[in-house]
């Protein structure tokens, strides 16, 4: 196929072949890549011009690169619905573990005894020192200590309980 034959067949057939992909795709863009590849093939493979054969090969180039184009997007589009499942049942998962181990915490928290409890929550959420809860329970900081050892003691055998 010459150049000038080319671009007759081009000028000729594109927008025809562009409108058919469009109406099988509904995307302007996406026609507009397909018909163009198919010339593009027409091109590279130097077929010799007929214009009524190369009218339906042309159509037909472009179909099979519609379809193949739709396979691969259905395909795709599995792929996505899948990954977005077992994000979800592991994001499930995580919270279930995350709530049972949350409620297991809770639970130790509310068994300790008010004064270990007491210290634990002071250097935990207010983020006190030890020096600073000595000073507003008025007691020393080597109670504070021996409380917040007691504590925590409870608190990593109870959950590394859960965890096994």
């Amino acid at each position: 196929m010459t150049h000038a034959e080319f671009k007759s067949c081009f000028d000729e057939l594109f927008d025809a072949v562009r409108n058919y992909i469009f109406y099988r795709c509904n995307d302007c863009e996406l026609a507009s890549d397909i018909a163009q590849e198919a010339f593009v093939k027409i091109w590279e493979k130097n077929f010799d011009y007929h214009p009524q054969k190369t009218k339906s090969l042309v159509y037909k180039i472009a179909n099979e690169l519609w379809i193949s184009q739709y396979r691969k997007s259905i395909s795709a589009k599995k792929y996505q619905l899948a990954l977005s499942y077992d994000d979800l049942n592991a994001d499930n998962e995580h919270n279930l573990e995350y709530q049972e181990l949350k409620e297991n915490y809770e639970a130790t928290l509310s068994m300790l005894p008010l004064n270990q409890r007491e210290v634990f929550l002071m250097s935990r959420m207010e983020e006190l020192t030890y020096k600073e809860i000595a000073g507003r329970l008025d007691i020393g900081v080597k109670a504070v200590e021996k409380r917040m050892s007691l504590a925590l003691k409870e608190l990593r055998k109870a959950l590394s309980y859960e965890e096994q």
